[in-house]
């Protein structure tokens, strides 16, 4: 592993709970005081930069990316390729501002949607000053591993290994085998254990890609934290809760598209969704019995979606049948599945 020594003692002692040499009280980095940041002292550098997130599928790229900038903007699901856009976050603290970019999970394509998936995905590495390459806690090294390890070869950027899961360990030290199985698979600046859904480590982190930055000036103000616009958020909300309703063999199948936003005179936003499936059957199961599925579904996604808008929301839903989608060039760019945006 090239970079630093690993600090196994404190590594040790976060991952136990405890805090080691050095750790800070406040949980995350927003509490420090850089030098030369004393009133009349000269402006310190800031440092400022791109950080992609990439792994197999259901790694929780996006759940660690919602937890650094400590806001929900990726969807989620347990199940995979949940991901299908590349989205950018910003997290800004007095060092300076890192852009988080997460793409879709770097798969075997099966269609052109999947086509495009991994394109975004692979193009993205391309652009950035950091990769963050998430993987679970296993001594298995599969063919999608050696994949990407080979891409990564091919670049000379610093890459961070990122351990993700350690919440499912039963002994804190067995990351240490997991590390062992990795540390050698690619050039690695640092290797990093968190929890992405517990937040552990994840401090140390911000720490580290901090350290491999260029210094330069912010690419976005400081209250920003995604250049999503609410359309996307809102459609993409409605996936998420359909993803999680539905059963295994529909959600790959659909998409959601905005067909109008609007606002009234009092502040209630009214959202008109579709939510686009592949076959008859798929528009039966996502509508339930009566109507049942869509209404959860709506009402499931129109609370978070007001949650983050901060007002109430009126959304209606509908669906709709579009036979072989995924595969459709015209179809996949009206879904929002655009090429250019590589």
């Amino acid at each position: 592993m090239a970079g630093r020594k690993l600090d196994i003692d404190a590594l040790m002692a976060e991952l136990g709970g405890k805090k080691g040499a050095g750790a800070r009280e406040n949980d995350g980095p927003a509490g420090n005081t850089l030098a030369g940041e004393a009133k009349g002292a000269p402006a310190v550098p800031k440092k400022s930069g791109f950080v992609t997130l990439i792994g197999r599928p259901n790694v929780g790229k996006s759940t660690l990316m919602n937890h650094l900038i400590g806001q929900k903007i990726a969807i989620t699901s347990r199940k995979p390729q949940t991901t299908r856009n590349r989205i950018q976050t910003v997290y800004t603290d007095e060092r300076g501002q890192i852009i988080f970019v997460d793409t879709p999970g770097i798969h075997k394509a099966k269609n052109r949607l999947g086509e495009y998936m991994v394109n975004v995905a692979e193009h993205t590495l391309k652009e950035v000053d950091v990769i963050l390459w998430l993987v679970e806690p296993t001594t298995f090294i599969g063919a999608g591993e050696r994949h990407i390890a080979e891409e990564l070869g091919k670049l000379s950027l610093p890459v961070i290994l990122v351990i993700n899961k350690i919440d499912t360990l039963k002994d804190p030290k067995e990351i240490l085998t997991y590390i062992d199985a990795y540390k050698d698979v690619c050039r690695f600046a640092e290797i990093v254990p968190v929890s992405a859904l517990r937040r552990r480590n994840t401090d140390r982190l911000i720490d580290q890609i901090f350290q491999y930055l260029p210094y330069g000036p912010q690419f976005y103000d400081e209250d920003t934290v995604t250049d999503q616009p609410m359309r996307q958020i809102a459609a993409e909300l409605i996936r998420e809760k359909a993803l999680r309703l539905l059963d295994e063999e529909i959600p790959h199948g659909i998409a959601v598209t905005i067909e109008r936003m609007s606002e009234r005179p009092n502040g209630i936003i009214d959202i008109e969704a579709t939510i686009i499936c592949e076959k008859e059957s798929h528009k039966g199961i996502v509508i339930g019995k009566g109507g049942e599925m869509l209404k959860k579904i709506g009402s499931q996604a129109r609370r978070e979606i007001e949650t983050m808008m901060e007002t109430k929301v009126n959304l209606q839903l509908w669906v709709k049948v579009r036979k072989e989608w995924r595969d459709s060039e015209v179809l996949l760019k009206n879904y929002g599945y655009h090429e250019n945006e590589k």
